[in-house]
């Protein structure tokens, strides 16, 4: 019994070969449990071949420089498909859990039409500061769909990822635009982080330089390493906002964002009194570890809770006390 080999044309579909002879197998791809790759055919193939009617295939996720999904197959299956199958496509979204990934196809009759596949895993930046999403495979493996562009934050501070391709449907090249929801976070020394989801374990913790804490602003700079650049892409974000206190949290940042939503980055700190009417902050995480940052800020920007901080470090006299990470006051 001669072997049939599979190929995928350019409009995401199957080809089975079978003598030479190249037959079109009209069908769809689909994510399995563990993400697994499915493919699911619609017309039979040749009558003198035994093939399934639903290809299931093992392998490695990865993503091209042109944001397309590629699947590296497994040994034993790449004597009938070959090494690699790219899926020709666009992200379409991302969620804190997923990635979401838009591919067309073509029938019988010739008309396109358009599906989508989802990935599950998380989402985290790597060690060069790149967003990555892990595709979860089963116990501790993954794997990695690296993001190989620059990154930035705009007017809401939400992190924005942009890159040009061609459009599905009219052929023509555009900006496609992924934005992700979620919240900034300090979390050391030389790390800001951006929180998708307390729930899940999509979370970018961006390496940085020390930050700066102003009275109305918290400022990091950060390099991406992109691999076409010599030099990593610069990047500042700057968090607008406002300082207080609030009883049983600690040293606590607004930041308004649209919409008038407020997002709160809690800090622990030591604090004492300064010069000219000023307390001087020296700030810790959440878990009251040190992040080697300072703040003085003026008394009067204090109010409520704020106020009775205050009188509690006016009772201290020359001490100094703590804010927060995990101690009330």
């Amino acid at each position: 019994m001669p072997k049939l080999r599979y190929e995928l044309d350019p409009h995401n579909r199957l080809i089975a070969n079978l003598y030479g002879v190249r037959r079109v197998l009209e069908g769809q791809f689909r994510i399995g449990p563990r993400n697994k790759l499915i493919y699911d055919i619609k017309t039979p193939v040749p009558q003198d071949a035994k093939a399934p009617h639903q290809v299931k295939l093992q392998g490695a996720w990865s993503l091209t420089k042109e944001h397309n999904l590629r699947f590296t197959i497994d040994k034993w299956q790449r004597k009938t498909f070959g090494d690699q199958l790219t899926l020709r496509g666009e992200i379409l979204s991302v969620n804190k859990n997923s990635l979401l990934f838009a591919l067309t196809t073509r029938t019988a009759k010739g008309q396109t039409s358009l599906y989508t596949l989802e990935l599950s895993g998380a989402w985290q930046a790597d060690a060069r500061n790149r967003l990555t999403f892990r595709v979860y495979k089963g116990g501790d493996n993954f794997d990695n769909l690296t993001l190989e562009g620059a990154w930035e934050i705009d007017k809401n501070y939400r992190v924005i990822y942009r890159y040009r391709k061609e459009d599905l449907v009219r052929k023509k090249k555009r900006v496609h635009t992924l934005a992700f929801e979620g919240k900034w976070d300090i979390t050391d020394k030389t790390r800001l982080s951006y929180i998708l989801g307390r729930d899940s374990n999509s979370q970018f913790h961006f390496k940085t330089g020390l930050g700066i804490f102003k009275n109305n602003y918290i400022k990091y700079e950060l390099g991406i390493d992109i691999t076409e650049r010599r030099r990593p892409a610069k990047r500042t974000i700057t968090l607008f906002g406002k300082w207080g206190i609030k009883k049983g949290s600690g040293l606590v940042f607004e930041v308004e964002r649209s919409g008038r939503k407020i997002q709160a980055i809690v800090l622990g700190a030591e604090a004492k009194f300064g010069e000219k009417g000023t307390v001087l902050f020296s700030l810790r995480n959440k878990l009251n570890k040190e992040i080697e940052g300072k703040l003085e800020l003026s008394r009067g920007i204090f109010k409520g809770e704020g106020s009775s901080f205050l009188r509690l470090l006016k009772a201290q006299g020359e001490a100094v006390i703590q804010a927060g990470a995990g101690r009330r006051w």
